[in-house]
């Protein structure tokens, strides 16, 4: 093995390590979050830490039969797929509008769907308090839905555009020549050819829409909160009940995991099939 052979197995080596290292810190506070889901509350505010000990199941207990967690779980699970399915329908077809026809103001329209993404939705919680208000939306899921929708729609209009941009047009022309009309050409043609775009902008929309705090804290009452405001139920005036908060913590994380692992493999086969030969 020659010199330069071992320096580059040790500077691959070394990359591995600097990325070890850095996953390792990022997975540190879920390894905490789940360790003290499984603590009474002796052992959470015990110095030094208890690292091993005999788990218990009484924070699950508590938070799962609490009186209103399956109203939570429905609204979350309702504006998280509401909220998805249509940015996806909105944003497609902006999308597809900007990609494939040529109109005054295209540009600026462009440029201003990317600059509304810059926006953070903290500022955006008075003004639109204000206004639903008005509308008589607030208290509704409805109005938390319309919310997300529009808090999404810049990232997937875009994301959707660049996969709508590497479609061929001569299919969508020859499924017209075929007497396909414009819509049944985007629903049957574009959009089975973009599903890992579709895929991508699903995680990014529904991990919005299920883990928002602030929007979702202002429009919401005791009848229509989402699991990350009943999360925040458990801070009282007498102090923040951990092992509560860390279990629900766990159960607000499983779904948008298991949409990712099960869209990630959409992607992956997406990017191997369908392929156009010229």
């Amino acid at each position: 093995m020659t010199v330069r052979d071992m320096r580059g197995q040790a500077a691959l080596a070394g990359h591995y390590a600097v990325l070890a290292v850095l996953a390792a810190a990022c997975l540190f506070p879920i390894y905490v979050m789940l360790l003290t889901s499984f603590k009474v509350q002796t052992q959470i505010f015990s110095m030094p830490p208890v690292w091993f000990f005999l788990p218990t199941l009484s924070n699950y207990d508590a938070v799962v039969n609490e009186a209103r967690f399956g109203r939570y779980l429905a609204n979350s699970l309702a504006v998280g797929l509401a909220a998805t399915l249509l940015t996806l329908l909105v944003g497609a077809m902006t999308a597809y509008a900007l990609s494939r026809f040529r109109f005054m103001g295209r540009g600026v329209l462009s440029i201003g769907t990317l600059l509304l993404r810059t926006v953070p939705p903290a500022v955006l919680t008075v003004p639109v308090f204000v206004i639903w208000s008005d509308w008589g939306l607030v208290n509704e899921l409805a109005g938390v839905i319309l919310v997300y929708v529009a808090l999404n729609l810049p990232f997937a209009i875009w994301v959707l555009y660049a996969f709508i941009e590497q479609v061929p047009a001569e299919l969508e022309e020859a499924a017209a020549i075929d007497g396909c009309g414009p819509f049944r050409v985007f629903f049957t043609i574009v959009l089975p050819l973009i599903r890992p775009g579709l895929a991508a902008a699903a995680i990014f929309t529904f991990r919005i829409a299920w883990n928002e705090l602030i929007l979702a804290l202002v429009l919401t009452n005791r009848f229509t909160r989402t699991l990350p405001v009943a999360a925040s139920l458990y801070i009282t005036d007498v102090g923040v009940e951990w092992g509560k908060m860390m279990a629900i913590g766990v159960l607000i994380a499983l779904p948008p995991l298991v949409l990712t692992f099960v869209a990630a493999k959409q992607i992956l086969t997406g990017l191997t099939a369908g392929a156009v030969k010229g």
